[in-house]
Protein backbone atom coordinates (compact mmCIF):
# COMPACT_ATOMS: atom_id res chain seq x y z
CA UNK A 1 0.00 0.00 0.00
CA UNK A 2 1.29 3.46 -0.82
CA UNK A 3 0.43 6.86 0.63
CA UNK A 4 -2.31 7.57 -1.91
CA UNK A 5 -4.00 4.23 -1.26
CA UNK A 6 -3.81 4.85 2.49
CA UNK A 7 -5.30 8.32 2.04
CA UNK A 8 -8.17 6.92 -0.06
CA UNK A 9 -8.74 4.18 2.52
CA UNK A 10 -8.98 6.86 5.19
CA UNK A 11 -11.61 8.71 3.18
CA UNK A 12 -13.58 5.49 2.66
CA UNK A 13 -13.42 4.76 6.40
CA UNK A 14 -14.59 8.31 7.20
CA UNK A 15 -17.59 7.81 4.92
CA UNK A 16 -18.45 4.49 6.59
CA UNK A 17 -18.09 6.17 9.99
CA UNK A 18 -20.43 8.98 8.96
CA UNK A 19 -22.96 6.47 7.63
CA UNK A 20 -22.78 4.56 10.92
CA UNK A 21 -23.72 7.60 13.02
CA UNK A 22 -27.33 7.65 14.23
CA UNK A 23 -29.54 10.51 13.04
CA UNK A 24 -29.39 13.51 15.37
CA UNK A 25 -32.58 14.30 17.29
CA UNK A 26 -34.89 16.18 14.96
CA UNK A 27 -33.20 14.70 11.88
CA UNK A 28 -30.19 15.72 9.83
CA UNK A 29 -32.18 18.38 7.95
CA UNK A 30 -32.56 20.34 11.20
CA UNK A 31 -28.82 21.02 11.32
CA UNK A 32 -26.50 22.84 8.97
CA UNK A 33 -23.16 21.24 8.22
CA UNK A 34 -21.95 17.67 8.17
CA UNK A 35 -21.34 15.15 10.89
CA UNK A 36 -17.70 15.17 9.76
CA UNK A 37 -17.40 18.87 10.57
CA UNK A 38 -18.93 18.33 14.02
CA UNK A 39 -16.59 15.43 14.77
CA UNK A 40 -13.54 17.43 13.67
CA UNK A 41 -14.52 20.29 15.97
CA UNK A 42 -15.37 17.93 18.86
CA UNK A 43 -12.01 16.19 18.61
CA UNK A 44 -10.17 19.52 18.48
CA UNK A 45 -12.02 20.74 21.59
CA UNK A 46 -11.14 17.48 23.37
CA UNK A 47 -7.46 18.01 22.58
CA UNK A 48 -7.50 21.78 23.26
CA UNK A 49 -9.98 22.70 26.03
CA UNK A 50 -10.99 26.33 26.51
CA UNK A 51 -10.50 27.24 22.86
CA UNK A 52 -12.07 30.15 21.05
CA UNK A 53 -13.79 29.69 17.69
CA UNK A 54 -10.93 31.39 15.85
CA UNK A 55 -8.36 29.12 17.45
CA UNK A 56 -10.33 26.01 16.51
CA UNK A 57 -10.76 27.32 12.96
CA UNK A 58 -7.03 27.95 12.64
CA UNK A 59 -6.14 24.44 13.85
CA UNK A 60 -8.77 22.56 11.82
CA UNK A 61 -8.79 24.64 8.63
CA UNK A 62 -12.57 24.99 8.86
CA UNK A 63 -14.23 28.38 8.34
CA UNK A 64 -15.20 30.15 11.57
CA UNK A 65 -18.88 29.96 10.60
CA UNK A 66 -18.70 26.16 10.40
CA UNK A 67 -16.87 25.96 13.72
CA UNK A 68 -19.55 28.14 15.34
CA UNK A 69 -22.29 25.93 13.87
CA UNK A 70 -20.56 22.78 15.11
CA UNK A 71 -20.12 24.24 18.60
CA UNK A 72 -23.81 25.16 18.69
CA UNK A 73 -24.76 21.59 17.75
CA UNK A 74 -22.38 20.10 20.30
CA UNK A 75 -23.64 22.48 22.97
CA UNK A 76 -27.27 21.59 22.20
CA UNK A 77 -26.36 17.89 22.45
CA UNK A 78 -24.78 18.48 25.86
CA UNK A 79 -21.29 17.51 24.70
CA UNK A 80 -19.68 20.96 24.93
CA UNK A 81 -19.91 23.86 27.33
CA UNK A 82 -18.86 27.43 26.69
CA UNK A 83 -17.54 29.97 29.15
CA UNK A 84 -16.67 33.61 28.80
CA UNK A 85 -12.99 34.30 28.20
CA UNK A 86 -11.82 36.22 31.29
CA UNK A 87 -9.21 38.04 29.20
CA UNK A 88 -11.76 39.18 26.58
CA UNK A 89 -15.37 39.04 27.71
CA UNK A 90 -16.55 39.17 24.07
CA UNK A 91 -15.10 35.71 23.36
CA UNK A 92 -16.53 32.36 24.33
CA UNK A 93 -14.26 29.42 25.12
CA UNK A 94 -15.41 25.88 24.28
CA UNK A 95 -14.58 22.80 26.35
CA UNK A 96 -15.90 19.26 26.64
CA UNK A 97 -18.85 18.95 28.99
CA UNK A 98 -18.20 16.90 32.09
CA UNK A 99 -19.70 13.43 31.85
CA UNK A 100 -21.23 11.76 28.83
CA UNK A 101 -24.24 13.35 27.17
CA UNK A 102 -27.18 11.21 26.03
CA UNK A 103 -26.23 11.91 22.40
CA UNK A 104 -22.60 10.86 22.93
CA UNK A 105 -23.75 7.67 24.65
CA UNK A 106 -26.06 6.96 21.70
CA UNK A 107 -23.27 7.56 19.17
CA UNK A 108 -20.81 5.38 21.09
CA UNK A 109 -23.35 2.54 21.38
CA UNK A 110 -24.06 2.41 17.64
CA UNK A 111 -22.41 -0.44 15.75
CA UNK A 112 -20.51 0.20 12.55
CA UNK A 113 -21.46 -3.20 11.16
CA UNK A 114 -24.58 -2.17 9.16
CA UNK A 115 -22.70 0.70 7.47
CA UNK A 116 -19.67 -1.53 6.91
CA UNK A 117 -21.85 -4.24 5.32
CA UNK A 118 -23.43 -1.65 3.02
CA UNK A 119 -20.03 -0.29 1.99
CA UNK A 120 -18.73 -3.79 1.32
CA UNK A 121 -21.90 -4.75 -0.51
CA UNK A 122 -22.26 -7.98 1.47
CA UNK A 123 -24.64 -9.62 3.89
CA UNK A 124 -21.95 -12.05 5.11
CA UNK A 125 -22.19 -11.18 8.81
CA UNK A 126 -19.13 -13.25 9.72
CA UNK A 127 -16.96 -11.38 7.20
CA UNK A 128 -18.33 -8.00 8.34
CA UNK A 129 -17.67 -8.90 12.00
CA UNK A 130 -14.12 -9.98 11.10
CA UNK A 131 -13.39 -6.69 9.34
CA UNK A 132 -14.98 -4.68 12.17
CA UNK A 133 -12.75 -6.54 14.65
CA UNK A 134 -9.66 -5.85 12.52
CA UNK A 135 -10.56 -2.15 12.40
CA UNK A 136 -11.03 -2.12 16.17
CA UNK A 137 -7.57 -3.65 16.65
CA UNK A 138 -6.02 -1.15 14.23
CA UNK A 139 -7.68 1.76 16.03
CA UNK A 140 -6.42 0.46 19.40
CA UNK A 141 -2.88 0.02 18.05
CA UNK A 142 -2.82 3.50 16.51
CA UNK A 143 -4.13 5.11 19.71
CA UNK A 144 -1.45 3.31 21.75
CA UNK A 145 1.33 4.34 19.40
CA UNK A 146 0.23 7.98 19.64
CA UNK A 147 0.43 8.05 23.43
Amino acid sequence: MNGVELFLLGRALMKIGEDALPEPPGGAAKYAGSARMVLIVASDIAEHPESAVGEIAARTGLPQSQVSTAIARLKEAGSVITTTDPADRRRALASQAPGVSDRLAQVRATSIEPALAAALGTDDSARVAEIAHTLQELARDLRQSGE
